[in-house]
C-alpha cells in the first residue's frame, strides 16, 4: 500500500521560459513548492534532487538530430521551435533535468514496492515526437522513463494520460509495442487534434492504446466514470509492472486553457483508483510525472490531491451517476478493442 512519496525535482527547471505571457512558466513549479513547503504531511515526503538524463536514456526515444537540436538552443537567448513551443539559454538544461527526473522518480519507485513518486519538471513532456518538439514540450519525459524501465527488465508498463491535451507524442512512441499500454482521457476537440477513439496502437501494438476522447464540459463524475469503467478494468487485465501517469492538471475546473470541470476531489479519486490498481496488480508505483496546468491555484491543488490520494492510499468511490454519452463512447471503445481482449472486458457497459 503506497504510504509515502518521492518527490523529485531541480531548481533549474524554474529557469526555463517560453517568452513573455506565454502559460508554461516558471510559476507554475514555484506554486507547487509553495504548496509541498505548506503540506500538512510532510513526514510521508522524500525530496531529492532530480539528475539530467542521459544521452543513452534519451536516444530510446528521440533521434540524435533531436537532441542535438535542442542543445543548441542553449546558445541562444530566445529560440522558437514551433507556433506554441519556445527556449531560453536554460531550456536545453531544464529539459534535461525534468527528463532526468522523470527516470529518478521511476527508478525510486522500482527499487521499493509500495513507494510512489512525483517529477516535478517542467517543460512538460508529453507532447514531444521522436524528433521535435512541440505543445510546450521538448523531450518527452514519461516515455523517456518508461523506455528506460524497459531496458531495465520490465515487460509490462502503463501509462495513464489525464492532461486535458492528448499526449500524442507517447502514444506514438509506443504505438506499436504491447510492452506498454497507453491509455489516454482528453478533451476534444483540441490540441493537437490526435488521440480518436480508434486510434487503438499499430503493428504488435494494436489493442494497447486506449483513447477516450470527452467534450468539454465534463467534470469528476464523468471522468470517475471513465476511470472504473474502463481504465481500471483494463490495467486489471493487462496487469502492468509498472504505472506510470501523465499529470497535467488543466483538466481543473479553474484552468484558463482546457474546458473541462474537474476538481481537487476529482483528482483525489483518480489517484485512489490508480493506487488501488498499483496495489491490486502488483505493479511498481503509481509514478507522476507532471504535465500541463496553467492556473497556478489548479495546479498546486491537483498536485496536493495526488499526494493526498496516495496518503490515503487503495480506494473505489462510490459509482458516480451514468452519463449516457460517456457510456456510449467507452462502448464504441470496448468494441475496438475486444478482438485483442476478449468480450466482457468493460463489464460494467
Amino acid at each position: 500500500m503506497p504510504q509515502r512519496t518521492v518527490v523529485v525535482t531541480d531548481t533549474q527547471c524554474l529557469l526555463h521560459r517560453n517568452g513573455q505571457g506565454h502559460p508554461e512558466r516558471p510559476e507554475r513549479l514555484e506554486s507547487v513548492l509553495t504548496m509541498l513547503s505548506e503540506y500538512e504531511h510532510k513526514e510521508q515526503l522524500e525530496h531529492i534532487t532530480a539528475r539530467n538524463a542521459s544521452h543513452e536514456e534519451l536516444l530510446r526515444v528521440h533521434t540524435a538530430e533531436h537532441i542535438q537540436h535542442i542543445n543548441e538552443t542553449a546558445r541562444e537567448t530566445f529560440t522558437r521551435l514551433d507556433p506554441d513551443t519556445a527556449t531560453n539559454a536554460h531550456s536545453a538544461g531544464a529539459a534535461y533535468k525534468a527528463a532526468g527526473a522523470a527516470v529518478l522518480a521511476t527508478t525510486r519507485a522500482c527499487s521499493q514496492a509500495g513507494t510512489s513518486s512525483f517529477a516535478l519538471g517542467r517543460p512538460p513532456g508529453h507532447h514531444a515526437e521522436r524528433d521535435h518538439a512541440m505543445g510546450f514540450c521538448l523531450f518527452n519525459n514519461i516515455a523517456v522513463a518508461a523506455a528506460t524501465a524497459l531496458a531495465g527488465g520490465l515487460h509490462r508498463i502503463m501509462i495513464l494520460d489525464w492532461d486535458v491535451h492528448h499526449g500524442n507524442g507517447t502514444m506514438n512512441t509506443f504505438a506499436g509495442s504491447p510492452e506498454v499500454l497507453f491509455c489516454s482521457i482528453h478533451q476534444s476537440p483540441l490540441y493537437p487534434g490526435t488521440g480518436k477513439i480508434d486510434e487503438i496502437g499499430t503493428g504488435a501494438g494494436t489493442g494497447y492504446s486506449l483513447n477516450v476522447p470527452l467534450p468539454g464540459g465534463c467534470g469528476d463524475g464523468i471522468y470517475l466514470q471513465v476511470m472504473l469503467d474502463a481504465i481500471l478494468p483494463l490495467g486489471l487485465a493487462y496487469k502492468p509492472e509498472l504505472i506510470l501517469v501523465s499529470a497535467g492538471f488543466d483538466a481543473h475546473e479553474r484552468d484558463p486553457v482546457g474546458g473541462m470541470q474537474v476538481t481537487g476531489a476529482g483528482f483525489y479519486h483518480m489517484t485512489r483508483i490508480v493506487t488501488t490498481l498499483a496495489l491490486e496488480t502488483g505493479a511498481y508505483g503509481p509514478v507522476f510525472v507532471l504535465e500541463g496546468g496553467y492556473d497556478l491555484t489548479g495546479l498546486s491543488e491537483g498536485v496536493r490531491a495526488c499526494l493526498l490520494g496516495v496518503a490515503d492510499g487503495p480506494d473505489l468511490p462510490p459509482y458516480p451517476e451514468p452519463d449516457a454519452a460517456t457510456r456510449s463512447t467507452l462502448t464504441s471503445a470496448a468494441k475496438l478493442l475486444s478482438p485483442y481482449w476478449g468480450e466482457g472486458l468493460f463489464h460494467n457497459l
